[in-house]
């Protein structure tokens, strides 16, 4: 298959945890608003239809790689450690749950995922460039902040394909440069 292909599948499976929290929080809150209205009639949908699309995607790599049982229990933390560098690497623009990095409440906290350091400092970015008096030197700060972070994520994420890169067969290693995991 061509890499236009792989990519937007490998995107929609590394933001689909983003994108099912984000519409868990909308559906609690509104379960909440139907309990306080005496309308709420049960039933947890909650990340079913995220478990099995994971569940999926994984498949689907896995068949793509060729692997066994075992060596899928090696090299499947290595590749969720890539996957995650790089979702790290791209963190902090709009982040995840919303523009501006906010959820469907307007908070910015995500908590049942962990954010990033890139994740932190935009959005300590973002809260200090909503203030209008903020000095350019507090703005510089948080600039360099986000840099740092953004270029560490980068170094975190070479370190990561490094290590998948030295338990993989060629074949594989051509299947994952494919599909957008590996330069």
């Amino acid at each position: 298959m061509s890499r236009r292909i792989w990519i937007p599948i490998v995107m929609s499976a590394l933001l689909a945890p983003a994108w099912v929290n984000a519409q868990d929080q909308q559906q609690g809150q509104q379960g909440q608003e139907r309990g306080e209205r005496g309308g709420d009639r049960g039933g947890d949908r909650r990340g079913g239809d995220a478990a099995e699309f994971r569940q999926r995607m994984e498949e689907r790599l896995r068949e793509q790689l060729g692997t066994t049982e075992e060596e899928w229990k090696v090299l499947q933390p290595k590749l969720e450690k890539v996957m995650t560098a790089r979702r790290d690497t791209m963190g902090g623009g709009f982040g995840f749950g919303g523009f501006g990095g906010r959820g469907p409440r307007g908070d910015d906290n995500n908590s049942s995922q962990q954010r990033s350091a890139v994740q932190t400092a935009s959005a300590e970015l973002r809260t200090t460039l909503e203030n209008k008096d903020a000095a350019p030197e507090e703005i510089n700060a948080k600039l360099k902040a986000l840099r740092d972070a953004r270029e560490k994520a980068r170094a975190d994420l070479a370190a990561a394909q490094k290590d998948l890169k030295e338990i993989i067969t060629p074949r594989q290693e051509a299947v994952l440069v494919t599909m957008g995991m590996l330069e």
